[in-house]
């Protein structure tokens, strides 16, 4: 049995889903311990594909399986890192992360949750900076938190959406280092949400690309069979990496010329208005000659002696 199981999953926006659909006949299997990258265009729907999984969202059709349960709404078996931090400002990097294992492991001893928060502020090499607010941190150290409070809660699979999207290219490559040790180490399921494809094939065990929208599906699965642990500057001399990277752009240029062309039909009603002929000369009173309709406008015969 597949740990993470999406069975012809449907999801679109409006009166019931039917005038927009975003996602559709999404089929899709992990498994235990298997780093999984989705890639696809902005826009496409991939936010809607993991708030499905995470169950902030619920299919218009389909089922979504993790472990052999459905899922049917959030839950601390799914960590997610989100695109914008989502940290409350007014907390620590320490209080950050301390609310979520509070939440989730409520009986822990005091003791017990302060080495639990401690262990991942660790891992995410934070440290020395446990204890300042979000304020006070960089973009990346920001994601920092959220991936720690995400792992803190030892949820049975990680959720990560664009989680590094907003950070600048040297930034983004050092996280995407601590994100393939950190998985090196924990070996949780891992589904990664991104628009970029060297991403994907660095950081996952398969890449799976999302058609463009609307109504975007899932495409064939690549597998990512480069050794790890992977050297960035190796990777970009890799015939296979080239080879992976090239078979998954071709399939998403060719999904994106695949949108039909929507005809709108309107019937436009005009205004029942003459345009004014400025060839006359202005009306002595008020000195502007208001519109004339076209049901207004009289016959007149006039006789001349």
């Amino acid at each position: 049995m597949p740990y993470l199981d999406l069975k012809a999953v449907a999801k679109g926006y409006g009166a019931n889903g039917a005038h927009s659909e975003v996602l559709r006949d999404i089929n899709l299997t992990v498994e235990k311990g298997e780093f999984v990258a989705i890639v696809g265009y902005s826009g496409a729907g991939k936010t809607t594909l993991i708030s499905l999984i995470a169950g902030l969202l619920r299919p218009d059709t389909g089922t979504v399986m993790l472990n052999d349960l459905e899922i049917t709404a959030p839950g601390p078996d799914r960590g997610i890192v989100f695109q914008n931090y989502s940290l409350l400002p007014w907390l620590t990097v320490f209080e950050n992360i301390l609310l979520a294992v509070e939440q989730v492991f409520p009986n822990y001893s005091a003791d017990a949750k302060r080495q639990h928060t401690e262990k991942f502020i660790a891992m995410v090499n934070l440290t020395r900076a446990r204890d300042k607010r979000p304020g006070e941190l960089s973009g990346g150290m920001k994601q920092r938190v959220s991936v720690a409070r995400a792992l803190a809660m030892d949820p049975q699979i990680l959720l990560l959406d664009e989680p590094l999207s907003a950070l600048d290219a040297l930034t983004r490559a050092t996280l995407q280092d601590e994100i393939s040790r950190i998985w090196g180490e924990s070996r949780k399921t891992v589904l990664l949400i991104t628009n970029d494809v060297d991403e994907g094939i660095y950081l996952a065990d398969r890449i799976i690309p999302l058609s463009a929208g609307p109504g975007a599906t899932l495409g064939p699965s690549f597998t990512v069979d480069l050794p790890r642990p992977r050297d960035r500057k190796e990777l970009n001399h890799e015939p296979r990496f080239k080879q992976l990277r090239r078979e998954v752009m071709d399939w998403l240029i060719a999904s994106g010329g695949k949108k039909k062309a929507v005809t709108l039909t309107k019937h436009l009603v005009l205004p029942d208005l003459m345009p004014e002929d400025l060839s006359l000369p202005p009306p002595l009173i008020g000195g502007r000659r208001k519109p004339i309709r076209r049901s207004e406008i009289k016959t007149e015969v006039v006789e001349t002696i």
